[in-house]
């Protein structure tokens, strides 16, 4: 009987652990997911001025993107890479890990995260996209 019921305790321990800790990594991610998202934003927020006081188009400087939302991900603590794609289309792709409370007495000390974000540049008059 207490072979049966350490067996089955060591169970539970585990299930409880495995529940919170897959929770936690499902945080993490949305985490992951939303500072890609905002890195992109402030990358995208970094325009051509001289162009876009002309009214000749709406880019973003490409330079000062990259490290505006290089700068936003260092500040929040996580890797990842940045792409200006013809100026108009920032993406941001962020790597990071959870590190788990329960999983790491069977081994699992951390677990992989990532998150993807775009910010796409357009040019509006009268509500309709040029």
């Amino acid at each position: 009987m207490s072979i049966w019921l350490a067996t089955m305790a060591f169970a539970m321990v585990l299930l409880v652990g495995l529940a919170v800790d897959l929770g936690g990594q499902v945080h993490a991610q949305q985490r992951a997911r939303a500072l890609a998202a905002e890195a992109a934003r402030t990358g995208g927020q970094q325009l051509d001025a001289a162009a876009a006081v002309r009214g000749d188009a709406v880019r973003a400087d490409t330079l000062q993107a990259g490290r505006a939302a290089s700068t936003y991900l260092t500040a929040a603590g996580v890797h990842g890479t940045v792409t200006v794609t013809g100026g108009t289309l920032v993406t941001v792709d962020v790597t990071d890990t959870y590190r788990t409370t329960f999983l790491g007495v069977i081994g699992i000390t951390t677990l992989p995260v990532t998150g993807h974000g775009t910010a796409r540049l357009t040019r509006s008059v009268g509500g309709l996209e040029q």
